[in-house]
């Protein structure tokens, strides 16, 4: 009698179906021998992420806060630059709390915060400066939590 039945079919007991056999195999390999797990590679990089939008986020409440003496106080400042600062300072943290949870909706509120970041830099590069550099490293974290995304999606439970 094989442990693995599937459910709402009587069991046989001489023999056991194709589905249960590749279960057992399944399970009987060491872990390394199966490769690389995407979900843990989307887990890994999720978490990571989380931590720099972390400290993204409290970085804006610090300019928010005025805990930068170099910068001009945030009161001072156009009201364009105190939208988008305020809008970083929240939507940054809630995403990263998102993401720490490996969350759907921490992917995809990362993704409209990354993407309205560089939307902002693009076309008010006054209120959102962003060097060159800073949004290819962007655009390449994101095309990576995709691919890993995708790559996850596809493995077998």
């Amino acid at each position: 009698m094989w442990p693995f039945r599937r459910r709402g079919t009587p069991s046989d007991e001489g023999r056991g179906d194709a589905s249960s056999v590749d279960a057992a195999l399944k399970l009987s390999e060491p872990a390394s021998a199966r490769g690389l797990r995407w979900d843990k590679t989307l887990t890994w990089f999720m978490r990571l992420m989380a931590l720099l939008w972390i400290a993204k986020g409290l970085s804006f409440w610090a300019v928010i806060v005025g805990a930068s003496a170099m910068a001009p106080p945030f009161e001072d400042r156009s009201l364009g630059f105190q939208a988008a600062i305020v809008y970083f300072a929240v939507i940054d943290p809630i995403a990263a709390v998102g993401l720490w949870l490996t969350a759907t909706w921490g992917g995809v509120l990362w993704l409209l915060a990354v993407m309205s970041h560089l939307v902002l830099a693009l076309f008010f590069p006054g209120v959102v400066p962003v060097s060159l550099a800073l949004a290819a490293a962007y655009c390449g974290l994101m095309v990576t939590y995709l691919l890993i995304s995708f790559f996850a999606s596809g493995e077998d439970g």
